[in-house]
């Protein structure tokens, strides 16, 4: 009996002590925190991987050899390609303009076109190493969210870089951010 009655009072003592920790919010229903959780869209590697070859195969149409990136909404590489031929020097600055695109939400150029109208600007390109403000990278916006982020590097100038990013974005019903391609 008296083993019966200290067992009681360690349920009870073990009751009271998740009620109190229930009282002060220490221990919540975990659907609370779910509830919490952030809902982000992510870009399926599919869909990167078309617009990489939609751009490559633009540029590659008018003779450009190209790197081309696909970077995630953090700036995370998620898919890259590059075309034979196409300069070392490709590979980084696609993936650069493919993150600067997708941290800042705007077209690259667009960013070097403000810096050069406003030259106390220009420390955005001094934010950190991966940053690169050149023609050549757009934001991916699909459904009003900004998903990631397109580079292209390697073509005879900025206007033709972004027009083969445009290509890409084209291919999988992304938001247009230049005027009508080439």
């Amino acid at each position: 009996m008296l083993t019966r009655l200290i067992s009681t009072r360690k349920w009870r003592l073990i009751i009271a002590e998740i009620a109190t920790l229930f009282l002060f919010g220490l221990i919540t229903h975990p659907v609370t925190f779910a509830d919490e959780l952030p809902k982000e869209s992510a870009l399926p590697i599919g869909a990167a991987n078309k617009a990489i070859y939609a751009a490559i195969e633009a540029c590659k149409k008018d003779g450009y050899r190209v790197s081309v990136s696909v970077v995630d909404r953090a700036g995370v590489l998620r898919a890259m390609g590059r075309t034979d031929g196409a300069g070392p020097h490709t590979v980084d600055s696609s993936r650069k303009k493919a993150y600067t695109a997708a941290s800042m939400r705007r077209p690259t150029s667009e960013l070097a076109e403000l810096i050069a109208r406003t030259p106390t600007l220009q420390a955005l390109r001094d934010i950190n190493s991966e940053i690169l403000i050149m023609g050549g990278g757009l934001p991916i916006e699909i459904g009003g969210e900004t998903v990631g982020g397109i580079g292209v590097g390697g073509a005879p100038g900025a206007h033709l870089d972004d027009a083969c990013a445009q290509e890409g974005l084209d291919a999988i019903g992304a938001a247009p951010k230049i005027p009508a391609s080439k």
